[in-house]
């Protein structure tokens, strides 16, 4: 593989914000580059005037900044582009590899509909291919309306594609194409050629759904006499349906993933992880270190499928394994207004405590509420197990007398206590952690209770569990209480 200082694009087209598979793109793309010290390109291919919006445009922009994929030199944008279009139309037009089809739409409309019916299927049958010069001066002096197509050769196209191999195409089955219509636009297959080779593409990496328009743009290449570049088909994403993902499936555009407070490096790792096998067991990444991995042809040929649950244990690694005050800043941005009556260092202190637990900013500040207000509620499947009746209430009583005349209160200090009254009951400690772990936060599981319980402090510990000795058992487990600690 030509892989020396390549030059690679993502070309998005802005009729809608980018999702998963466009990422996906976009990353495979930088990292090609980045692993071969090229360079990666951006080109926003907005020539639908109807269904291209500047919002999307943005929306883009700021999806694969957010991504970390920065590009190396100004986005191209079709749409400012027109005059260099209609000059390689003209050049196209004076060389033998095109012509001028006057056909109606009506007339071609009638061929195909005959050519259904009589065999199902349908090719442009060349009428105009051949056309006399006198016939085309006529019909143009008369301002007789016409479309370009380009004479496709009959052969046997062959190319090598990076990820599937060899690849030929008989162009017998490829009918002379159109590569501008009547009103003088370019059609994609054209544009897309004339861009890269201005852009100095080397390199094509795209989704497989283009394998059909590599033949005709190989085709077009030649005709204009580029260099044709080197191609690689990403395979599909699908859901675990096995149909194409969709928004069925969990999947949203990117910033939605940004919105929901996921970690820009987590989802490049598990984008990375679709379909790219990196030939190790190692499955959590930075960013810099898929660059340095990276290698096209260790992508897989089959689909890939879309995982949330796999999705959901990168991004808690990658929160585990992010610094306290990052997650704290990325909180803070995402929130600015987040829990601004506390003091910075005690909510550092909160998400030091709960990261191992979380598999996104969002759900860290979710579950984090029991660390800023008492419970609402209480966990009642829970409940029922670990506070079946009144004897549970008198462990928990003795446990806050026990409190109550602590000294000193620490993590190690309020464990200690916990374990002396269970030996003194003649119980496992795990018989009073989890009523006290219930009565503090108002659900079964969570970081270690003597660490919530440090932080927490001896007044909010206490009154916590003053207020479940009032609550439970429930009823028609045990009478209620009232005396508490």
């Amino acid at each position: 593989m030509n892989s020396k200082n390549p030059r690679v694009r993502f070309a998005p087209s802005p009729t809608g914000e980018l999702h998963l598979g466009g990422a996906r793109t976009a990353l495979f793309n930088w990292l090609f580059a980045r692993h071969h010290d090229g360079q990666f390109l951006l080109r926003i291919e907005d020539t639908d005037q109807v269904r291209s919006r500047e919002e999307f445009t943005q929306q883009i922009i700021d999806s694969l900044s957010w991504l970390g994929l920065a590009w190396d030199e100004e986005p191209l944008y079709q749409s400012k582009r027109g005059d260099r279009y209609s000059e390689m139309i003209n050049i196209l037009l004076a060389t033998e590899d095109s012509y001028r089809c006057f056909c109606s739409k009506e007339e071609l409309t009638r061929k195909r509909e005959e050519a259904q019916r009589e065999s199902g299927g349908y090719m442009y049958d060349g009428t105009c291919r051949a056309l006399s010069e006198e016939i085309i001066f006529e019909k143009l002096s008369s301002n007789h309306s016409f479309i370009v197509r380009l004479k496709v050769p009959r052969t046997i196209l062959k190319f090598r594609d990076h990820i599937y191999g060899k690849i030929q195409v008989n162009t017998e089955e490829i009918d002379d194409f159109i590569v501008a219509r009547s009103d003088g636009n370019p059609t994609y297959n054209l544009v897309a050629v004339i861009d890269d080779h201005d852009m100095g593409i080397t390199h094509v990496i795209r989704g497989e759904d283009h394998v059909s328009n590599t033949p005709k743009q190989i085709m077009v290449y030649e005709a204009l006499g580029f260099p044709i570049p080197e191609f690689a088909h990403l395979p599909m994403i699908f859901g675990p349906d096995k149909r194409r993902l969709s928004k069925r499936h969990g999947a949203t555009g990117v910033q939605e993933y940004r919105d929901n407070g996921y970690l820009p490096g987590a989802l490049t790792n598990y984008l990375s992880l679709l379909g790219w096998n990196p030939d190790t067991e190692k499955e959590i990444f930075s960013l810099h270190e898929l660059a340095q991995s990276f290698q096209i042809n260790q992508v897989q040929k089959k689909p890939a499928v879309y995982d949330e649950k796999k999705l959901h244990w990168i991004s808690g690694q990658h929160i585990f394994n992010s610094t306290v005050n990052d997650l704290f800043e990325g909180i803070r941005k995402m929130n600015p207004d987040w829990r601004g009556e506390e003091e910075d260092e005690f909510l550092i202190e909160v998400i030091e405590l709960l990261k191992l637990r979380a598999k996104s900013l969002t759900e860290l500040q979710d579950i984090s509420e029991y660390f800023f207000e008492d419970p609402k509620s209480y966990d009642e499947k829970s409940s029922r197990k670990h506070w079946k009746d009144n004897t549970v209430s008198s462990l928990v009583r003795q446990y806050c007398e026990t409190l109550n005349t602590l000294g000193e209160w620490t993590e190690d200090g309020v464990e200690q206590a916990l374990r002396n009254v269970a030996e003194d009951e003649g119980i496992s400690a795990g018989k009073l952690i989890h009523p006290v772990r219930l009565s503090l936060s108002g659900i079964p599981a969570g970081p270690s209770l003597f660490a919530m319980m440090g932080l927490l402090g001896r007044e909010t510990c206490l009154r916590r569990l003053e207020l479940a000795l009032q609550r439970f058992p429930l009823q028609g487990t045990g009478k209620k209480t009232g005396n508490g600690c």
